[in-house]
């Protein structure tokens, strides 16, 4: 089965990203990946506070997982699988993609701030021609009627 992956994180554009990939995962009989990195420079502190705040960076991305979990089986039918890795995001997204050879789309959401579509989205462009799968990007202005057209 072919999975997209897609990426949790704090940004607004992460709601488009997320219902592009479930959308497009129930129209084509596909699964959804989602990954969270959790950055090294987090848990620059003592062994027992990096390990607490470690666990409570967790918990919250369980919590914020489960609010799109929940989203995409209650209307798309879809389960998904929660990645979490910690390390530099663009390195991680690429070692899940070589990981997990299901994993057939990434999908990410594009800011909409003058400066451009998001860092993650700029360092991946750079990483593009040597993607073994294709990558999305969902625009974070677009209207959920819009994504449902073209899903």
């Amino acid at each position: 089965m072919r999975k997209f992956l897609v990426i949790l994180d704090d940004s607004r554009e992460c709601l488009n990203a997320m219902r592009f990939a479930a959308m497009r995962a129930t129209n084509t009989g596909g699964g959804v990946t989602i990954l969270s990195v959790i950055p090294p420079d987090e848990f620059n502190h003592w062994i027992g506070v990096a390990d607490i705040m470690r666990e409570e960076a967790r918990e919250r991305i369980i919590v914020h997982f489960e609010v799109f979990a929940k989203w995409m089986r209650d209307r798309q039918g879809i389960d998904p699988e929660l990645v979490i890795r910690e390390g530099e995001a663009v390195s991680e997204i690429l070692a899940q993609i070589q990981e997990d050879p299901d994993i057939g789309v990434l999908v990410l959401g594009a800011g909409t701030e003058k400066s451009g579509p998001g860092p993650l989205i700029a360092s991946m462009t750079k990483q593009a021609g040597f993607l073994p799968i294709p990558m999305t990007l969902v625009p974070g202005e677009m209207s959920k009627e819009r994504l449902e057209s073209i899903t």
